[in-house]
């Protein structure tokens, strides 16, 4: 009896160990916003622990690690970086070649340039939007190049089986067309129609669909003041626009103050972090749906 209990014990032990074991050997992968790592964490189907190491109310395009994040991140065995100057601490810091990716090495020529214009953002500090768009993820098709990007890097350094990889990329790769199809088909009887954006965020989504989206400098959530609104009545008038786009969820007193201009309002989440109940392509789906059905109601 002795005997059959310190089996099951030594058992018992053993498995713990190689759990433990497992756990330590389990390959890090660090991400510089929510795409990347929905795209990572689908492709590696659990094989490697992908980080988003922003934390929550930072604006991952600006943020700054400390010294401890960034020590974590030159240990991981993969860093995505979004590329299109996303990220601007990625410059600043010494991080291992080896190990980095540039998501969009391969679309460099589908980059849109944008205007310089200076700003802050809460403790952010000034910065400036001079030079590209970076949120090319809100155009499913470039969003593809950059899943892409990462199941060629997974594979490259085998952090993933390869044919496991390849299934699951084709996969998440219908899935983005079906995605684009369906914002292709929900945008293709309002061509050209004029919106207004609270930041400057959606320039490749706007260039895919159609859509002439001008755009204000506003703090995302934030009520605008009276000057800010006063821009706001200007710009609408200049474009004709009826639709203002938030990129995060305002009070309901600035709803009202836009709506007393006659605009209506749509929130749109730009990804760059995880949707509250959502994914990149539900979030993605819903948001075109609901701004669709918001320009036609206004035309």
């Amino acid at each position: 009896m002795h005997r059959y209990i310190e089996r099951v014990v030594l058992a018992v032990f053993g498995l713990l160990m190689a759990t433990v074991v497992v756990a330590q050997d389990r390959p890090k992968v660090v991400a510089v916003n929510y795409p990347l790592q929905y795209f990572a964490e689908r492709l590696l189907g659990g094989s490697a622990e992908v980080v988003f190491p922003v934390p929550d109310g930072v604006d991952p395009s600006f943020w700054r690690p400390s010294i401890s994040d960034i020590s974590m991140i030159q240990s991981a065995d993969l860093i995505l970086l979004n590329g299109a100057g996303f990220a601007t601490w990625v410059d600043r810091v010494t991080l291992p070649r080896s190990r980095l990716v540039n998501t969009t090495a391969a679309i460099k020529d589908q980059f849109i340039v944008t205007e310089s214009i200076t700003h802050s953002h809460g403790d952010g500090g000034e910065h400036s939007h001079e030079g590209l768009a970076s949120y090319v993820w809100l155009d499913p098709t470039l969003a593809m190049a950059q899943a892409e990007a990462i199941a060629e890097a997974i594979k490259a350094r085998n952090l993933a089986p390869p044919d496991e990889v390849e299934d699951r990329l084709q996969q998440l790769r219908k899935e983005l067309e079906a995605l684009d199809q369906q914002a292709k088909s929900a945008f293709s009887d309002v061509q050209n129609a004029a919106l207004i954006a609270t930041h400057p965020r959606y320039q490749y989504f706007g260039r895919r669909y159609g859509l002439e989206i001008s755009s204000l400098e506003w703090e995302a959530g934030a009520t605008p003041n009276d000057a800010q609104i006063a821009e706001l009545q200007m710009l609408a008038q200049e474009t004709a626009a009826q639709v203002l786009i938030w990129e995060a969820e305002p009070p309901v007193e600035a709803i009202e103050a836009v709506e007393s201009l006659g605009l209506q309002s749509v929130i749109f989440p730009t990804l760059v972090r995880e949707p509250a109940d959502a994914t990149y392509l539900s979030s993605f789906e819903q948001s075109v749906g609901t701004l669709s059905e918001a320009i036609q109601m206004r035309q």
